[in-house]
């Protein structure tokens, strides 16, 4: 199918049964640069100058400048929340440097982008507009962490609608736990300490000792403190300074004076899979109350990058879903999540009980899919086109082998019919892409309960 968008046509197939609208960003980006030809080169600078490239084209044209500085700000929000950072340098466009700093500001379109890495990185935002041999070089830093199995671990996953706990011996998970709370909805700090206490202590209670604590949190986490995180998204700012920031170090405490690392979910999504698989240059995808990515590269190490592609752009459609957190339009925890389950099944003419929590509300469409219900099977069909036309998009950055998909969003009959549509579009109109990367859902036992344990081995 083609259809004009920006003022220029695209083509579309295989769009999503439930929601026809939908506009992949990777079929936006493939005509726009079929048709560009000014040189552009893009760098996102963050802690200890870890300094991300990206050369593109842009039409340069004063008829084609909108387009161009809408082309630009999708594929620097993506850089930026991908990647992270605080300094934005591009050569060779300077009316596009001028638009981004206009929009990446304070009081820009994307202030919550400008407050999100000024809190994360404790530097001002900046935008600069540089000649090409002045631009900032190329340089990562990979942190090899994980794989230790060793003795008597506790691994903590904190998700957003359930908490899970392993107690492991030796790498055998001996206990583990899933256990239903409320973190995002509750102001007071004090519920989330008591919760995550109560799980290391149960968890603790089933071992000897303790050798060592793991926790795999969303959010942004720098030397174990809490930078941002949904988790404590009620909580008021002066109390995530003196309550959030070391809830982690401070609950480890009651555990005894043990060794504790905090991870990014996402990041520990995709070595889960990568110490499961025995394999490397892996993403992992958890789908859960929101979508959490991580990414594992040809070395087996963490990158350091943000990879919070839940604010990343995914869909261009004027009728995109809004995020509450974030306000923007048409980013993936709308599409990779219980929240995309649930939009999807008012689409499809589900009645739900809107007394059920979020969590409950998955669960009862899920077993609509396991009962066979044809509107319920649409949905993870219409979630596996969403996965389909992302990949392609995300590979531009990431050039996995693997994906790994997790969460609870990924579980029963659902997950596996996700996995298979978004196979077979993948492999009807990517198929390049389909000889390149393995989707892979793990079995029933590790998508629910995988993260706690990779997080015991940090």
């Amino acid at each position: 199918m083609k259809r004009l968008y920006k003022g220029i046509e695209l083509v579309t197939e295989n769009v999503p049964e439930l929601d026809p609208g939908f506009i992949p960003i990777e079929a936006f980006f493939r005509a726009f640069e079929k048709q560009a030809g000014q040189r552009m080169e893009i760098a996102i600078v963050g802690n200890e100058d870890v300094t991300t490239t990206y050369e593109t084209r842009i039409h340069g044209t004063a008829e084609m400048r909108d387009v161009d500085c809408y082309y630009a700000e999708k594929l620097i929000k993506f850089l930026l929340w991908s990647r992270g950072g605080y300094r934005i340098a591009i050569a060779g466009a300077p009316e596009i440097a001028e638009h981004i700093r206009e929009v990446f500001s304070a009081k820009g379109s994307r202030s919550f982008d400008y407050f999100f890495m000024n809190r994360v990185y404790e530097k001002t935002p900046e935008v600069l507009s540089l000649p090409f041999d002045a631009m900032p070089q190329k340089k990562v830093l990979s942190h090899h962490i994980g794989r230790n199995l060793s003795g008597c671990r506790i691994g903590f996953d904190a998700g957003g609608s359930d908490r899970k706990v392993s107690a492991v011996i030796d790498g055998e998970s001996v206990y583990s736990e899933e256990v239903v709370w409320f973190p995002k909805t509750e102001e007071d700090p004090q519920y989330h300490y008591e919760e995550i206490v109560h799980a290391f202590k149960t968890a603790a209670s089933k071992m000897p000792r303790v050798d060592a604590i793991g926790v795999s949190s969303a959010g942004v986490y720098i030397g174990n403190e809490t930078k941002v995180a949904s988790l404590f998204l009620k909580v008021p700012p002066d109390k995530f300074q003196t309550r959030v920031k070391d809830i982690y170090i401070r609950a480890a405490k009651e555990i005894g004076d043990v060794p504790l690392v905090v991870a990014n979910d996402g990041d520990v999504t995709a070595l889960a899979g990568s110490m499961s698989l025995g394999v490397n240059n892996i993403m992992g995808i958890a789908m859960g109350t929101s979508q959490a990515v991580g990414y594992v590269d040809e070395n087996g190490s963490i990158t350091g990058w943000l990879n919070e592609l839940a604010f990343a752009p995914v869909d261009l459609s004027d009728s995109a879903p809004q995020d509450e957190w974030s306000g923007d339009f048409g980013v993936g925890c709308k599409y990779f999540s219980q929240d995309a389950v649930i939009r999807l099944a008012l689409l499809a003419g589900i009645k739900i009980d809107e007394s059920l929590t979020l969590a409950e509300k998955l669960k009862e469409i899920q077993g609509l899919s396991e009962s066979g219900d044809a509107k319920a099977l649409a949905i993870f069909r219409d979630i596996g086109k969403y996965l389909a036309h992302s990949i392609p998009f995300y590979y531009r950055f990431y050039k996995m082998d693997h994906i790994l998909l997790m969460g609870r969003v990924t579980s029963g009959v659902g997950g596996s019919i996700m996995v298979e549509e978004a196979n077979r579009v993948l492999k009807e109109q990517y198929p390049d892409l389909m000889e390149k990367v393995n989707l892979i859902l793990p079995d029933e036992k590790s998508r629910r309960v995988g993260q706690s344990i990779a997080a015991a081995s940090l």
